[in-house]
């Protein structure tokens, strides 16, 4: 008696492919202002400067080309950490000293891209020449 293969046939696509899925969610819509802390000599600052190198790539800027990136290197040893200032006027902060790039993307996507108003369903249609007229023939 055997048992039953269940499963994937294949090998997931790994960090990368993790990564490249949550980038083509990503979108600065709601988000004026990014603000990265860190101290490069900090043991914990790589992950968060892949995460400044995601979401400076020209496909996630195209979204929001109101939205300013600022970089403040500290030589304190703190901890790194990334501010979000929101169109509304809130403001988001993660520490990242803790946080891959992945899950930070996913956090990204989990409270802030999902603020991005939805479009309006009742939006009017796009007329033909020959729509307009019979319409203004009937008024």
């Amino acid at each position: 008696m055997s048992i039953p293969f269940s499963g994937t046939i294949k090998l997931s696509g790994g960090l990368p492919a993790a990564i490249y899925k949550q980038l083509k969610s990503v979108t600065l819509k709601p988000v004026k202002r990014v603000q990265f802390k860190f101290d490069p000599f900090h043991e914990k600052v790589e992950q968060t400067r892949y995460f400044l190198y995601h979401l400076t790539t020209p496909s996630v800027l195209k979204t929001n080309l109101n939205c300013t990136f600022k970089t403040k290197i500290l030589c304190d040893r703190s901890d790194p950490s990334i501010n979000f200032t929101l169109a509304n006027g809130e403001e988001i902060e993660f520490k990242s000293a803790n946080l891959s790039a992945l899950e930070m993307l996913k956090l990204f996507n989990n409270h802030i891209s999902v603020l991005v108003p939805k479009d309006d369903l009742t939006s009017t249609p796009v007329a033909t020449k020959s729509a307009k007229k019979t319409l203004s023939k009937k008024r």
